[in-house]
């Protein structure tokens, strides 16, 4: 009985922290105002006719807060990486220089901060959810158990009290994240 019960929470605790995992990668493509080398990630390249994510092309770098430098592995990719940057609609007008494209971030508006906030506010119900799921499917698991009755509330009762810490982890996560957002 012991194992079984453990083994639910166990599995539950693993699932929670891949939510958590999923949310702090979402919080990263968001931008807070920091050029991020992250912000390209969904860049795509045509490289010799297939397309290829602009990292396995291009070595990419922020030499300060507001630029983001690409500099390809071969000087013939320079316009084809210029043009997957403006087809990625990221708001970016790269130049190329010949050598290597620079990208100037620009700061951001209070409008868009807070349109930000509110997608990230977005992505962090979409981990609680998915935080609240988890917990379903593991009062259900308890539930298929023959357990009795004082063994199923306890089993419950840790099963929402790991809830509850992973909650008020994804809280905290997005609290730090709006503040990076709206920090001017």
């Amino acid at each position: 009985m012991e194992e079984e019960i453990q083994f639910v929470l166990d599995s539950s605790r693993e699932s929670m922290n891949k939510a958590i995992t999923h949310l702090e990668k979402a919080f990263i493509k968001i931008r807070a105002g920091k050029a991020n080398p992250s912000m390209l990630s969904s860049v795509m390249v045509d490289y010799y006719g297939s397309q290829t994510p602009l990292s396995q092309v291009s070595n990419i770098n922020t030499p300060d807060a507001r630029t983001i430098s690409v500099q390809p592995w071969e000087k013939g990719l320079l316009g084809e990486i210029e043009k997957a940057i403006l087809q990625a609609n990221l708001g970016f007008n790269p130049m190329n220089n010949g050598d290597l494209i620079i990208i100037n971030v620009p700061p951001l508006t209070e409008e868009r901060r807070r349109d930000l906030s509110k997608l990230a506010k977005s992505e962090a119900e979409d981990a609680k959810v998915g935080i609240r799921s988890v917990r379903h499917d593991a009062m259900k698991e308890l539930k298929a158990l023959d357990l009795t009755e004082d063994f199923l509330k306890d089993a419950e009762a840790s099963v929402q009290e790991l809830t509850n810490k992973f909650i008020a982890k994804i809280d905290e996560t997005y609290q730090h994240k709006e503040a990076e957002i709206m920090k001017v």
